[in-house]
């Protein structure tokens, strides 16, 4: 009877422990209204503002081929321009996400153009697991920053948020 006590606790336990992971990436914010995010490719740098005051600022990884404005689907760039946060995605590989409008109307018209899918999916996201610690530039042609970085960031930027990606 008391081994049959003891695995029923440890699997309480167990259970406990893996449902309560995931409720402490979400995070609240109450300070300044984020109201734009800049993102520099080269200098690999991402800054959340709010009016003209630098609120917080990142060091980020981009796609692969991150040098020029992404054009085509798989083209491994992030794109450069104005875009907007869209949709923040709490079930994410990469621990959470933030949406980049990417493409609009003018991305995909030069796409279609040549002939060629612009690409979509362009995300601000984590790591997550299998990325955890990964250096360099590693993305499809997202922007990533630490977990603990995107916990922060989804919550503080709001959908609707400017984000203005420069090269």
């Amino acid at each position: 009877m008391h081994r049959r006590t003891l695995l029923l606790g440890l699997s309480s336990l167990t259970l406990l422990a893996a449902c309560g992971g995931d409720s402490a990436k979400f995070r609240n914010y109450s300070g300044p209204r984020i109201t734009q995010i800049q993102v520099f490719k080269r200098k690999r740098k991402m800054f959340l503002f709010a009016g003209d005051d630098v609120v917080r600022k990142y060091k980020i990884a981009l796609g692969g081929n991150p040098v020029g404005k992404k054009r085509f689907e798989g083209d491994g760039k992030t794109p450069e321009g104005l875009y907007h946060i869209s949709m923040h995605n709490p079930n994410s590989a990469y621990h959470l996400s933030l949406r980049v409008s990417y493409p609009n109307a003018e991305d995909t018209a030069y796409a279609e153009s040549r002939g060629r899918k612009p690409g979509g999916d362009i995300m601000i996201h984590g790591q997550g697991r299998k990325y955890r610690g990964t250096r360099g530039d590693w993305t499809a042609g997202c922007i990533a920053v630490k977990d603990d970085e995107i916990e922060e960031i989804f919550a503080m930027v709001p959908n609707g948020t400017p984000i203005f990606i420069f090269p």
